[in-house]
Order: C-alpha cells, then sequence, then structure tokens
C-alpha cells in the first residue's frame, strides 16, 4: 500500500507499470485518474487550491484502504493526490488497485475513490470569474459512500 501527497504531477504509465511489476500474481488493475475541470456548478473554473492536513489526511487514506482489502482480495494499492495550485486539465487524483481478478479490482478502485471525494480531509478552493469559493461535498458523492455503509466524514474548509 502506498500513499503519496504531493504537489508535482504523476506519470500514469510508469505508476501503474511499478505497481503490476511489483508482484507477478497480478491479473487485473484498476485504476481512476481525476482532473481539474473548467467549468463546475456553471461557472467557468480558472484554477484550483487543495489544501489537506498533513499526516492526517495520509492516515485517514491509509485506514480506508485498509477497510478496502478487508472487503475484497488485493495485491496491493496505490492512491496519489496533489495539493496545492492546479489549472484546468491537470491530474488531481490517481487510484490504482491490483488483484488476482477485475471484480475485486474495479470495485476497491471505486470504493476508495468515493471515500477521497466524500470523507478524505482535502479542501478545494476554486478560482471563478465571481471569486473564489470553497468546493461543497456533493448529496450524490454522499450517497455514493454511503452505498458502501460508510458514512461521510465531511469537514468544514480550514478558515483563512
Amino acid at each position: 500500500m502506498t500513499v503519496r501527497i504531493q504537489t508535482e504531477d504523476f506519470d500514469l504509465g510508469a505508476e501503474t507499470l511499478a505497481l503490476r511489476a511489483a508482484n507477478r500474481a497480478v491479473g487485473a488493475l484498476a485504476c481512476f485518474v481525476g482532473t481539474v475541470r473548467d467549468i463546475n456548478d456553471g461557472s467557468a473554473v480558472s484554477g484550483m487550491v487543495l489544501e489537506h492536513y498533513p499526516g492526517m489526511t495520509e492516515k485517514s487514506i491509509e485506514e480506508i484502504i485498509e477497510q478496502a482489502r478487508a472487503r475484497w482480495k488485493l495485491i496491493d494499492v496505490l492512491v496519489i493526490h496533489r495539493v496545492g495550485a492546479l489549472a484546468p486539465t491537470d491530474q488531481i487524483v490517481l487510484v490504482a488497485v491490483t488483484s488476482s481478478h477485475r471484480g475485486d479490482a474495479f470495485a476497491a478502485c471505486e470504493f476508495v475513490m468515493d471515500f477521497l471525494k466524500t470523507a478524505a480531509p482535502f479542501w478545494k478552493k476554486e478560482s471563478t470569474p465571481a471569486g473564489e469559493r470553497w468546493v461543497d461535498a456533493r448529496e450524490a458523492d454522499d450517497a455514493a459512500l454511503a452505498r458502501w455503509g460508510v458514512q461521510s466524514r465531511n469537514a468544514n474548509p480550514p478558515t483563512d
């Protein structure tokens, strides 16, 4: 299991190649890459700043990976989440899961991503023509997490 919170971009090909090469029993690799959109909630987005609590964020993600490991037969899990200033089309997050079979990899990848979207301690502030605004989790994101039997731990963004 690897969790990295970083400002620099990641190379999807290199990361997934390394994950697959780490264990010859890998029969499936499922991954998700999230990117910055140039429009959100009907407004143009010129940039985004992601904040987190160092140490707390990694621990929270490690805990959800352990929950995924308890639910499915997994070989490895990699989560890379970027923080800092990002522009439209920049990569934000990579969740990659390896297992012997695709069903476990798909389910665990979705489970971990649903958690990251709603309950991990990250805060996003978008820059729009009307000014900056904090991005709240959507009800659909909370519902996605709830279907796994996990309650959202959404927190308020840090104060400026």
